[in-house]
């Protein structure tokens, strides 16, 4: 597993954000270029301070935007070079207490906005850089702040936001109709057409109704959503019923996106009562699937290795672990789609993706 968190000693007094460069004739003002090195790392010095970076060769951090934190001892790699699965952790709050939720939420919350602008700013050239949490939106106006600077001055860049969809307004809509706004696409949870169980599995009284109105909000807004689904056990077999349902009150999504379940936060201790072995039923998620075809929305399968899905779905299940957190079984080093595969979250227990894997 690639470390996102090395250790680090610096001498500024503050937190602060670099690009480290292991070379560089003409260093920008943000940039922190490669001083020395040992065994352990190396040492960049830049505008802001010096800091030195153990447990990483500095070949393996060129171009990567760090934040750097005297306090803390550490360099956080908000911004890896090279890599498409970049994010930035906005906050750990949330108003949702989900049931599989791969970040359970925290009641404190840091401000880093300042920061996470500053390391966007500094994105390669044409990155879409993801936004997650906890629930981004608390912080709304200073998440839509954050997206209007940083996207007037990198025409380049884009942004992808995970988001639970409860708190878009009325007054939103003027705001998020700028053309900058074409450049964001927010990734929102929709997991039964049921309220009930949707509510349940999110643990909100009341969750469902309030998404069907920022869904409103969103549509008069012009903005660009992915519908995402987590598959679980109790709405597996409601499945159908949730595709008749966006195919009916969702045509307006860019692509809904069917995700298996990721073995960390609360799913970890609730994996038995929680997991669908896709390999042994892909009827319900075939049926969705089909559905969704026959109506002009896009699916996609997140998560799921491809030899667990049936030939004719193969070419809907993406590459969507990030890097960071991806493994693969020894078997799939025979296998002749490895490349195109997602393989298995750093987490998954071991026997079962072993057992899983059938090389192609």
């Amino acid at each position: 597993m690639i470390r996102l968190h090395l250790p680090a000693t610096s001498d500024a007094e503050a937190p602060y954000v670099t690009r480290l460069a292991v070379s560089s004739d003409r260093p920008g003002e943000a940039d922190s270029v490669l001083l020395d090195r040992d065994e352990a790392g190396g040492t960049f010095a830049g505008s802001k301070g010096i800091v030195a970076i153990d447990g990483a060769a500095p070949e393996d951090l060129d171009g990567d935007v760090v934040l750097v934190d005297p306090r803390a001892g550490r360099a956080e790699r908000l911004i890896r070079a090279g890599s498409e699965h970049n994010s930035l952790l906005v906050t750990e709050r949330c108003d949702q207490l989900c049931v599989m939720c791969s970040q359970p939420p925290k009641k404190t919350h840091v401000d880093r906005f300042d920061l996470l602008e500053e390391a966007a700013m500094l994105a390669p050239a044409g990155a879409v850089v993801g936004i997650s949490g906890g629930e981004p939106t608390l912080y709304k106006d200073r998440l839509l702040t954050m997206f209007e600077r940083v996207l007037a001055a990198r025409a380049d860049l884009a942004f992808h936001v995970l988001s639970n969809g409860q708190h878009f307004e009325s007054d939103d809509v003027e705001r998020m109709r700028a053309p900058e706004y074409a450049r964001v696409v927010w990734g929102i949870p929709v997991y039964a057409a049921d309220a009930d169980l949707h509510d349940g599995i999110v643990a909100k009284d009341g969750a469902f109704a309030r998404l069907e109105e920022s869904f409103a909000h969103l549509v008069n807004a012009g903005a660009r959503i992915e519908l995402r689904t987590v598959l679980v056990r109790s709405n597996l077999a409601e499945l159908r019923a949730l595709a008749r349902y966006v195919v009916r009150r969702l045509p307006f999504v860019e692509v809904w996106s069917i995700m298996q379940l990721e073995n960390i936060g609360f799913a970890r201790n609730r994996w038995r009562d929680l997991f669908v072995d896709h390999a042994l039923d892909f009827a319900p998620i075939g049926h969705a699937l089909d559905v969704a075809a026959l109506h002009g929305i896009p699916a996609q399968l997140f998560n799921f290795p491809r030899c667990g899905v049936p030939e004719c779905y193969r070419p809907l299940a993406r590459a969507s672990i990030s890097d960071w957190k991806r493994k693969y079984m020894p078997d799939c080093e025979t296998c002749g789609e490895r490349a195109a595969c997602t393989g298995f979250f750093e987490w998954h227990p071991d026997a079962e993706a072993a057992a899983a894997v059938r090389p192609l």
